[in-house]
């Protein structure tokens, strides 16, 4: 037995058995003291070492800086029996994030999210973690919730950064609520609900005539100018520990074991590096094996860097031109983490896979019809880049498989349902 998002489930075959009850009151995981164990950064490209208490955007080097623990000390301190004992959400990683104040501490809910298995679209052995059951509809909560309580731990009062659209709304409800200036910019087709969601949260908002990365473009000219903090993808060090959480979760779901693959949909990739950073840190401390899932980075065909570099045998990404999807959440022509997730997807064993817009749409349309799931564009994304590896003989049937769910379906278009009755007339019961 093990839990999944509070209930006590069987795996294989994920069957509910009966809630596990949390003591009422306040969450002890958002009040009580507890010790953070970070010792330094680390430049992932270089492994230059820079102080953990001080305001940091990238490296020297230009790459992504990474946060390091004494693991040691945690396992000293932590067991996983204490760990089970606390409420099941984000904050239980009190000692292995890296807020070390808990009055900067912010949260929204963060709550473990579920593994919802899609037997009818995907086979017995296939489960979905639906992170669109987080604040903000979207699994960007996890590193904004971490990245804005460290913006607040070092004294940030104004920031800025791009999205496509969920990221830009995540941090529109968390930066607000600890009275943090927020500056978002977005390409200009970005989702209706996405943008009017980041206004109302409290941020300023504005399209732009680009992509993504133009936006950033726009951040970064801001930012060297000293006009605010650059929140992009990877620029700054604690979105990774936010989105590791998913890696931390999902072994401790499934009772300190590990799924034989994982599909991820792949943007900026912070999730998957994240992930794959928790699954050594867990190692580390004794928790788990040896023994990795195989990574694959799903990408959309109008829009695969990630996917041309892995194919290539390149260590980086060149941009992707003319990106374009119906997967927008994914639609990142370049990724300052590029090389990180080519690391881990080799490392791995996985494989960079690109689907198209057709295979996704039918994705996302098989498992709300089939099993009842309400997938985002770039969940179903992930759902048609098994169903490719299926058929190429990359995963085996019989072989259990996570599938992430990043967002919501319900922030994005859905079919139309304009059959009607007239009350007031006959009805021929036999057509309905």
């Amino acid at each position: 037995m093990t839990k999944v998002a509070g209930f006590t489930i069987d795996w294989p075959g994920m069957t509910l058995l009966r809630p596990v009850v949390k003591p009422g009151g306040m969450n002890e995981n958002l009040t009580a003291d507890r010790a953070t164990f970070v010792t330094h950064l680390e430049c992932s490209l270089t492994g230059e070492r820079y102080e953990a208490d001080q305001l940091h955007n990238l490296s020297r080097a230009g790459r992504p800086l990474l946060v390091r623990y004494d693991l040691d000390a945690v396992r000293d301190a932590l067991r996983r029996d204490t760990l089970a004992a606390r409420a099941t959400d984000l904050w239980r990683w009190r000692e292995l994030l890296p807020v070390r104040e808990t009055r900067n501490i912010v949260s929204l809910g963060e709550i473990e999210t579920p593994l919802i298995p899609i037997p009818a679209s995907a086979g017995p052995n296939v489960w979905v973690k639906d992170e669109g059951r987080l604040p903000t509809g979207s699994f960007k909560a996890r590193g904004l919730v971490m990245a804005v309580a460290m913006a607040k731990e070092l004294g940030v009062t104004r920031i800025a950064m791009p999205t496509n659209g969920n990221a830009g709304a995540a941090l529109a409800a968390y930066a607000t609520r600890v009275g943090i200036e927020t500056i978002v910019f977005c390409p200009e087709d970005t989702p209706e609900v996405n943008v009017r969601e980041i206004a109302a949260q409290g941020a300023k908002v504005w399209r732009v005539n680009g992509l993504i990365d133009d936006c950033g473009a726009i951040v970064g000219k801001g930012a060297a100018e000293g006009r605010w903090f650059d929140f992009s993808t990877l620029k700054e060090p604690y979105r990774i520990e936010g989105k590791k959480t998913m890696g931390l979760e999902l072994a401790a779901q499934l009772g300190w074991r590990l799924p034989k693959a994982i599909f991820y949909p792949t943007g900026g990739g912070t999730g998957l590096i994240g992930m794959w950073k928790a699954f050594d840190e867990l190692e580390k401390l004794g928790w788990i094996g040896a023994e990795r899932p195989r990574m694959f980075a799903v990408q959309a065909a109008g829009c695969a860097p990630i996917v041309r570099a892995f194919e290539a045998g390149e260590e980086h990404a060149e941009r992707w031109e003319d990106a374009h999807t119906v997967a927008a959440g994914i639609r990142v022509p370049r990724a300052v983490g590029d090389f990180l997730i080519l690391r881990a997807v080799r490392e791995s064993g996985g494989k960079a896979l690109a689907v198209g817009d057709p295979a996704i749409l039918r994705a996302v349309d098989d498992a709300a019809r089939r099993d009842g799931l309400l997938l985002c564009p770039e969940g179903g994304a992930t759902l048609a880049a098994y169903r490719q590896a299926l058929r190429d003989g990359e995963v085996d049937e019989d072989e259990e498989v996570v599938l992430f769910n990043c967002a919501t379906g319900l922030k994005y278009p859905l079919p139309a349902a304009e059959q009607r009755l007239d009350r007031h007339g006959a009805i021929d019961f036999d057509r309905l």
